[in-house]
């Protein structure tokens, strides 16, 4: 385990040579929504080749650039495009960012992506905030020995998604009249697309939307100890809800609502 903390520490510090400083926030951009890192004031821009220690995003939608900035007054450090577990990567490798930004000092990450509706509810466009999500990838990014460095063996998973965050980001949906759902995340691992049987079963288990990310990055940020707000985009209705299902209706839906999705996150970050 001393081998991944090097790792993490030569990246830390290439990032910094680069001229990356102090951040506060840290941004995981999901599929489609990764415009909002091109409103970042001063950026400082590196591609995820050139960093040491990072794979190479390959999901159409994610751009695969780290961006470090001023955004809505807040320093901030965004991953343009995250790395999936289905694309097979390691959980190491699949969290790595967040403990990145946390050695780079940031206090919170605001996590988004898009996802499947399993809430009857939702309709293609709607922005859940994530209040609490369930883990049926099958793996767990803390497995194995701990990093000290970071947090303790086994942490608390009680206020993953920090309460506060969301109270602001309600109060922040309202003066920007946005109707914010709020609700439970399952991540899966896919790469398929969940079946009509697993759907049913994720509403059961209490799910109200499901996707192939996030899970992990959060287990992590909440081991480090920062605070989390999530968002995502509901891009299609899941399996056994609608006709089909195809990453094109999830670039497209992400496509139409990302005006909303950049004006919340921008008001969030001023608020919070």
């Amino acid at each position: 385990m001393a081998s991944l903390m090097e790792d993490l520490r030569n990246t830390t510090a290439f990032i910094k040579d680069r001229g990356i400083g102090a951040v506060d926030f840290g941004l995981i951009l999901g599929s489609g929504l990764g415009e909002l890192a091109e409103e970042i004031e001063d950026a400082i821009k590196i591609p995820y080749q050139d960093i040491p220690h990072f794979p190479a995003s390959t999901v159409v939608g994610h751009a695969g650039m780290l961006v470090y900035g001023t955004l809505s007054g807040k320093k901030v450090l965004a991953l343009q495009g995250r790395f999936h577990y289905y694309e097979g990567n390691s959980m190491t490798t699949v969290t790595y960012p967040v403990r990145v930004m946390a050695l780079l000092g940031a206090h919170s990450v605001i996590v988004t992506n898009a996802c499947g509706g399993v809430n009857e509810s939702f309709v293609p466009g709607d922005l859940m905030l994530i209040n609490d999500q369930i883990n049926y990838m099958g793996a767990n990014p803390l497995i194995g020995e701990n990093l000290e460095e970071f947090g303790p063996r086994f942490p608390d998973m009680s206020d993953a998604y920090t309460a506060q965050y969301r109270q602001v980001a309600h109060e922040v949906g309202e003066k920007l009249h946005l109707n914010l759902k709020e609700g439970v995340y399952m991540g899966f691992s896919g790469p398929t697309y969940e079946t009509p049987a697993e759907i049913r079963m994720a509403r059961t288990m209490g799910a109200d939307a499901v996707g192939m990310s996030t899970v992990p990055e959060v287990i992590v940020a909440a081991h480090s100890g920062l605070k989390v707000l999530g968002v995502s985009c509901i891009t299609n209705l899941a399996a056994g809800m609608q006709a089909n299902l195809n990453h094109e209706e999830v670039v497209e839906t992400t496509q139409r609502v990302k005006a909303s999705f950049k004006e919340l996150i921008k008001a969030c970050l001023q608020a919070l």
